[in-house]
This record gives structure tokens, C-alpha cells and sequence, in this order.
């Protein structure tokens, strides 16, 4: 850095080199323009030429190096006009290095939008070699690919401006024991992450639910995946934990259950208790958005205040809106079915006995748990009264 200091300041008094000064102005403008020209014909040109199914690939490739490409211009400007300057053989050392260190960096940057996970790359060895990738592994090797691309670029930038790569990579191993010691979770989360990805039970967009969280699954990285909940509020689970949680993926549902039990009063007869069970059972037969595969309605239970029938299937469709309009649908059916047998469903009812002066037992109906206003014990006469206990019962 001195003798190139020093150098300067002995062109400083030579006037030939305001003249090399202008040339390499002149050279670096016209590479600036050049690029100009070279971005808004020439790529622009290439780039619709390629544009077709045949030479996607082509094309991908150079909407990923078009701006490194265009960076690229402007560094080989700078270098090439301070060559015209002529300075001595030397001289040039570092301003080389800086330029190759800079075509290493705009190269990086190419290769890593070339690997984000919107590539065509993957989905072309997933077509070409008919693999099973899915949404969560081609975003996870874009990640990994991405990292391998920026250690080799950093290890490349090191080499270039001379230090020993391979010493490195000897204290990594020397190191490599306290490493894994201090970033155990780390590296258990990367390990719950690669078990994601190879046994996929969930991907990007799946309603899943474990003892930790329920939501839609938005992203997995090599720590975490993210989860955004139905109340709208973005979770992010460590790798290592969702992998030892036992998942539920509502997603992959091949149809969704509807089950339940409809009571009817006790004072329904036989036969109209029998059509009742007949009709809901053809109705849902019948119905195009319940799975026939199993329909289940029977009599099932005596229950305290109600005949119970269960009623139970499954609709075709798993998503949660589609699945609430059947559900509305096949609960209006049945009030239909109801109305016209002539049914009346039934509501939590009790018998209250009163002990009248003549000891005869009179029936009270309670509704809904609670004594018959009308017929209120502590409203007895005095008659009644007098034939109870100490409380006047």
C-alpha cells in the first residue's frame, strides 16, 4: 500500500497523467453506458428469446445473473480504467485481487438466486427423475444449497487473498467436539428438521395440532417452523420439540365426521319414532355431499328425560366452511322431518310429587331442573302444610 502511495504522488507531478486520468474516466464511462445499453437491448432480447418451455432453464439463468451481471460492468469499468493508467507491474496486485474477489462475490450471488427455492432447478430434476418433492423439501435444499455455495465462495475469497484454507478446516476438527457440546440444541433442532422433511407429516400450508400449537404450517426452516393460528398470531416451534410431538394433520382428512345424538320426548310412539329414524337415514343415503361409505341411525338410548337417536357419518368435503354448510343443510333436513312426523325433541324435564291431606301423590312436571312456579311447595294452604315434617315437608 506505501509503494502504491508512493507511486501516486510521483504521477501527481507528471501532467501526462491528467491526460491517463481522462482515459480512464473516459474508459469507466463508457462502460457505464455500455451497461445501459447491454440491460435495456441486448439481456432484455436474450431474455424473450429464452422465455419459452423449451429454454426455461436458459431463461432462469439469466434472470438470476442479471444483476450481479450488471454490477459486474461497473467493477470490470474501474479495474480496466485504472490498468490504462500504466502503472507498474506491482502496482496492480491489489486492485486484481479486489476484482477477482469482487467477480467471486457477484458469481455467489448468482449461483443463490439461481437456488431459491422458486428455481426451476428442482422442479426439473423432480420431472425429469420422477422424485417425490414436495413444498417442504425443495424450500429446505434451497437452504442447503445456499449455505454450501457461501461457504465455498468464503472459502475461495480466503485462498485468494492467501490464507490457509486447510489450517481451517484442521481447527474445525480440533474444535469440533467443544462445537457440537455448545450447540447441542442447535444441532437437535437441525436434526428435528431433516426428520420433517424426510418423513413429511405435515408441509407448507397443512392445519395440523399438537399438545403445543394448531395452525396452519407457513414455513420450516433448519431451527424452526412456523405456524400462523387461527387467531391470527405467528408461532414459532423449535424443530427438535414438533418432531417428538405426536401431530395430528387435519389437512390430510379423507372426509370429516359429523356425530351426535337427537332426543325426542318420551311421548313419541313407536311408529313415529321408527319413520323419524327411517327418513334421517334416507335423507343422508340420499344427500350428494354425505359419504356413503358409513351412516349410522339408530335408537340408541333411554336417556333421563329424552329417546335418544345417534346419528353418524362423515361429509365428503374437509374444509372447515364447506364442512358447516352441510352440517346447516342436514340440520334443517331433519327439523323438516320432525315437523312433518309431527316429532317435538326433547328438553331436560323432572316429575315433582306433592302429598296432598287425602295422602294421594299429585305429579308436578319441572322443567329445565326447576319447580313448577304454579305449583311451588312453599305456596302450600295450611291443609297441606300441616301434613309435613318439622320444615313442612
Amino acid at each position: 500500500m506505501l509503494d502504491w502511495y508512493n507511486t501516486m504522488v510521483d504521477y501527481a507531478t507528471d501532467i501526462s497523467l491528467w491526460i491517463d486520468v481522462g482515459i480512464a474516466i473516459a474508459i469507466f464511462i463508457g462502460f457505464v453506458i455500455f451497461r445501459k445499453v447491454f440491460t435495456k437491448y441486448i439481456f432484455n432480447l436474450i431474455s424473450r428469446l429464452t422465455d419459452k418451455s423449451s429454454t426455461q432453464v436458459l431463461h432462469k439463468i439469466l434472470l438470476a445473473f442479471e444483476k450481479p451481471l450488471n454490477a459486474f460492468f461497473i467493477f470490470l469499468g474501474l479495474y480496466l480504467a485504472y490498468r490504462s493508467l500504466e502503472f507498474r507491474i506491482e502496482d496492480i496486485h491489489l486492485p486484481l485481487r479486489l476484482f477477482r474477489s469482487s467477480v467471486i462475490i457477484l458469481v455467489t450471488w448468482g449461483l443463490i438466486n439461481l437456488s431459491t427455492s422458486s428455481s426451476i432447478l428442482f422442479r426439473s430434476i423432480h420431472r425429469r427423475l420422477d422424485l417425490q418433492m414436495d413444498q417442504i423439501l425443495i424450500p429446505f435444499l434451497s437452504r442447503v444449497l445456499k449455505v454450501v455455495i457461501g461457504a465455498i465462495a468464503v472459502s475461495v475469497l480466503a485462498q485468494e487473498w492467501g490464507y490457509n484454507v486447510n489450517g481451517f478446516v484442521a481447527g474445525l476438527g480440533i474444535g469440533g467436539l467443544a462445537f457440537a457440546f455448545a450447540a447441542k440444541e442447535a444441532l437437535s433442532n437441525l436434526f428435528g428438521g431433516v426428520v420433517i422433511i424426510m418423513e413429511r407429516p405435515f408441509s407448507i400450508g397443512d392445519w395440523i395440532q399438537t399438545p403445543s400449537v394448531e395452525g396452519i404450517v407457513e414455513d420450516i426452516g433448519f431451527r424452526s417452523t412456523q405456524v400462523r393460528t387461527f387467531s391470527d398470531a405467528h408461532v414459532t416451534v423449535p424443530n427438535a420439540n414438533i418432531a417428538n410431538e405426536p401431530i395430528t394433520n387435519w389437512t390430510r382428512m379423507r372426509k370429516r365426521r359429523i356425530s351426535f345424538n337427537l332426543g325426542v320426548e318420551y311421548t313419541t310412539p313407536k311408529e313415529k319414532l321408527e319413520n323419524v329414524v327411517e327418513q334421517i337415514r334416507t335423507m343422508l343415503k340420499e344427500h350428494k355431499e354425505v359419504h356413503p361409505e358409513l351412516i349410522i341411525v339408530n335408537f340408541d338410548n333411554y336417556n333421563t328425560s329424552s329417546l335418544d337417536i345417534m346419528i353418524y357419518f362423515f361429509t365428503k368435503t374437509t374444509a372447515w366452511i364447506n364442512y358447516l354448510d352441510v352440517k346447516q343443510d342436514i340440520n334443517l333436513r331433519i327439523m323438516e322431518i320432525l315437523d312433518r312426523e309431527g316429532v317435538s325433541i326433547a328438553f331436560p324435564s323432572r316429575s315433582i310429587y306433592m302429598e296432598n291431606p287425602d295422602h294421594s301423590m299429585h305429579p308436578v312436571q319441572d322443567h329445565n331442573n326447576r319447580t313448577n312456579p304454579g305449583k311451588n311447595i312453599d305456596n302450600r294452604d295450611e291443609k297441606t302444610r300441616g301434613y309435613g315434617n318439622e320444615d313442612g315437608e
